[in-house]
């Protein structure tokens, strides 16, 4: 059964527009209540609600706050929260579950949620389904508790400070950041208290850059899908190196002291690494995705570690971590899952890991980043009115096999729709920059052609 309203993280879309309006967020709340709580019956453990600092917030926060507590569930606001923040809160007050309202890296204008369950996990597509269920058939509607069962909110003013120190545990004892200069982007997003204010309780010169949100400026030009103003501040400050979050903190990308960027793949393959001389690494396995480069294979290879792959997004890459035994897995992208410290991709408890192996072995991160050597990877964008098969267009798989055939085993084509926009995603892999460039233009373009705005 295909989900219509959740995509690969949540529910996702333009503010005030479906799915992600008042009256959408109310019957969302409504239906996450009754299926969160139907084994918990006559309790009364309440939802954890964190947002980011778009302005949007205000309207869907209140929306679900209604939702939930007509249900007859209580409600806990953190305010302002990093996406793996709010997982933490959920599983260390047992709460009944865990809601994020954050599109992420999107800018501003548009929004989403994400839930957790009790545990601090992400739900699974199963209970998502029988969310979109009870919403699409209004059986919901006839649950009306009254009098003293509705539900009560309250504002939980101890969860970023709960955060913090939860962040801080992950690093090791004994262990500082005296001397170290840093640039924290932090997107004008979720993390603008807690990024730099555990840097700095740890010990670090701390130089902080988009931290001051105004509801419409998050992720405009700047943290991790934007990591240029970082690059640039760490050369004018002559910081030892720079951390970007992206606007809910869940994903983080690193700069070198020269103003290099140090992707996803790098800091898991130096953390890997890292992990199994100190025999942290699980089954010594690093779980990853489909996107990432093939130069984190080779490197792993290298050093004896297995490579296993999942889907898109770090949902899936939790899961297949759980189901493995593994401890350390995630995207290209930044999002970075170290399941010995939190349910999910965390972006200051993983630049906190990277920060303790630089402190440790005393070495430049440009030096423990060139642990991996990455392929020429192009990637093209495509955005499309609607999502058809990939293998029924003919032109398209046409280029495709085209391209499969001049790279051979020497490279690679990865073809996709976003489970979040309304984008297709060309991915080539090989030897020649400019000949995948070529080739990545030749499928963009009969993509445009069929199903191109």
């Amino acid at each position: 059964m295909v989900r219509k309203l959740f995509g690969t993280d949540g529910i996702r879309g333009v503010a005030n527009v479906e799915p992600m309006t008042v009256e959408m967020m109310v019957r969302i709340g409504r239906a996450a209540a009754y299926v969160l709580g139907r084994d918990r019956e006559g309790t009364r453990h309440p939802v954890v609600i964190g947002k980011d600092t778009r302005i949007s917030g205000y309207m869907l926060e209140s929306a679900l706050v209604a939702g939930f507590c007509s249900m007859g569930v209580n409600v806990l606001l953190t305010g302002p929260l990093p996406t793996p923040g709010v997982a933490f809160v959920t599983r260390s007050l047992r709460a009944l579950a865990g809601v994020m309202i954050s599109a992420s890296h999107n800018q501003y204008m548009d929004n989403g949620i994400k839930f957790f369950q009790t545990d601090g996990f992400k739900l699974p597509d199963q209970m998502e389904l029988e969310i979109e269920n009870l919403i699409e058939s209004g059986t919901i509607d006839k649950i009306r508790p009254t009098a003293d069962k509705v539900g009560k909110v309250r504002r939980m003013d101890t969860a970023v400070g709960r955060y913090m120190e939860f962040a801080k545990s992950v690093f090791p004892k004994g262990m500082t950041l005296d001397g170290m200069r840093i640039v924290v982007d932090c997107a004008h997003g979720a993390s603008y208290k807690v990024g730099p204010g555990v840097l700095e309780e740890l010990g670090a010169t701390v130089i902080p850059i988009g931290c001051e949100p105004n509801g419409t400026n998050i992720n405009e030009g700047c943290g991790a899908v934007h990591p240029q103003s970082m690059r640039v501040e760490v050369i004018r400050h002559r910081a030892d190196l720079g951390i970007a979050f992206d606007g809910d903190a869940d994903r983080v990308i690193f700069s070198d002291e020269h103003g290099n960027e140090i992707d996803g793949d790098q800091i898991m393959a130096l953390c890997a690494v890292e992990g199994l001389k100190d025999g942290q690494l699980k089954r010594n396995t690093l779980v990853t995705t489909v996107m990432s480069n093939l130069g984190l294979d080779l490197a792993m290879r290298k050093h004896g570690i297995d490579v296993v792959r999942t889907a898109v997004g770090d949902r899936y890459v939790v899961e297949e971590m759980r189901r493995g035994g593994y401890s350390i897995g995630g995207e290209q992208s930044g999002h970075m899952v170290f399941l010995d410290h939190n349910t999910t991709g965390d972006g200051l408890v993983s630049a906190l890991q990277v920060l303790a192996i630089v402190a440790k072995s005393g070495k430049r991160i440009s030096k423990l980043a060139s642990v991996m050597n990455k392929l020429p990877q192009v990637m093209k964008n495509v955005s499309i009115r609607e999502r058809q098969p990939l293998e029924g267009m003919k032109k398209v798989q046409a280029a495709i096999c085209r391209a499969e055939e001049k790279l051979k085993d020497k490279g690679r084509v990865l073809v996709r729709y976003s489970g979040t926009e309304l984008l297709c995603r060309v991915m080539l892999e090989g030897e020649d920059e400019a000949t995948i460039l070529g080739m990545a233009a030749e499928i963009a373009s009969a993509i445009q052609a069929e199903i191109g705005v």
